[in-house]
């Protein structure tokens, strides 16, 4: 009778050692009584990551074009030469090589500026092996955008995301023409966004990602997992001992309202200020819990001037917002129309005030 009992507890005690077991498992890992009911609603769960994304790469893939540029070199050469030929210098070209987006049945593709600035003999192969001649319709180096146009039909046209809702993990795909290998597909997730401190253009809000981008990826499609474009891949992160898989791409967004005012007006039509704006110093802040930005200096007769605005001033505010830092206000301008005002609260020798400036069209860069 003993050994009876003897049994019986130890199967009591078995049986509560796995319930308790399952309950801290279901506590700690609620995505397991899902896949145990069989639903799917734990989307971020293991058994519902994507095995393929080739229905995507096949979405985007043929509107991404490959560029190919002629470029012209000056060199000094050795003395020995200069006596023989007469000359300093030579002309070399060389062959350069981006990427681009087909954004339209018109012809019309969006690329990164550094891609065809300063090159000549422009050309474009299509996905299904085509070639077209090229012309620029228009460039942004501040934003390293660019819009070329070439004359053919049946072009296959991106998909651009209208309102890309991009979270840090979201996971990203990059097409473009790496090294020359056209229409190469890297994979990788969205590692940040907003990223407006590479210092490469004044007008940076960059997606940066961890998906390879190389030499010749300058100008191609960044793409979601439902094959939609929601960023221009513009460079990676160089010259670093030990940086890789930083990249970076424009959002769709500030690549579109480039891309439209280069198609209309030829040029981007940006709201100006009319004043330089520097981060403050740490020892500049005095309140910490505040920040601003510091005028270093003011255009004469500029909306910044006849909005009482002075050199030493700090800015804290525009249109009510706190004012983090100098590339994130310049792009909150660039966002607005010349002609609007602005409201700014601005801190003179301890003191703050109200002005309102109008903003007009940024002068031509010089």
């Amino acid at each position: 009778m003993k050994r009876y009992s003897a049994i019986a507890g130890f199967l009591f005690r078995s049986i509560v050692a796995g319930l308790a077991l399952a309950f801290v498992l279901l506590y700690l890992w609620p995505s397991l009584q899902s896949r145990l009911n069989g639903s799917d609603a734990d989307t971020g769960s293991i058994s519902n990551i994507r095995a393929s994304f080739a229905d995507a790469v096949d979405r985007a893939a043929p509107s991404v074009v490959s560029i190919y540029t002629q470029r012209v070199e000056v060199q000094e050469i050795s003395p020995q030469l200069q006596r023989l030929l007469r000359r300093q210098y030579i002309a070399r070209a060389r062959q350069d090589m981006g990427s681009g987006v087909v954004v339209s049945e018109d012809g019309y593709i969006l690329t990164n500026n550094h891609v065809v600035t300063q090159v000549r003999d422009i050309r474009v192969a299509l996905w299904d092996g085509r070639v077209a001649t090229a012309e620029v319709v228009g460039s942004d180096p501040l934003t390293d955008l660019a819009v070329l146009k070439i004359n053919m039909d049946g072009l296959p046209i991106a998909p651009l995301a209208q309102d890309p809702q991009l979270r840090v993990g979201d996971i990203v795909l990059a097409i473009g023409n790496a090294l020359g290998l056209s229409h190469t597909v890297t994979m990788g997730i969205v590692s940040a966004t907003g990223r407006n401190d590479v210092r490469s253009v004044q007008y940076e809000d960059f997606i940066q990602t961890d998906a390879a981008i190389n030499a010749g990826n300058s100008g191609g499609a960044l793409i979601n997992a439902s094959g939609e474009v929601i960023g221009i891949n513009t460079r990676q992160l160089a010259g670093v001992v030990g940086g890789q898989n930083i990249g970076f791409a424009i959002p769709i967004g500030l690549a579109s309202n480039v891309m439209n005012q280069i198609i209309e007006y030829g040029e981007v039509q940006r709201a100006w200020l009319g004043a330089v704006f520097n981060d403050l110093p740490i020892n500049m802040q005095g309140d910490t819990t505040r920040k601003g930005i510091h005028v270093s200096q003011v255009a004469p007769s500029g909306p910044a001037y006849f909005a009482g605005i002075q050199e030493g001033d700090i800015l804290l505010t525009l249109d009510g917002a706190p004012i983090e830092d100098a590339r994130t206000f310049l792009l909150e301008i660039d966002r607005r129309e010349p002609g609007s005002q602005v409201e700014l609260e601005v801190m003179r020798d301890g003191q703050t005030f109200q002005t309102y400036a109008t903003l007009i069209q940024q002068p031509p860069l010089r």
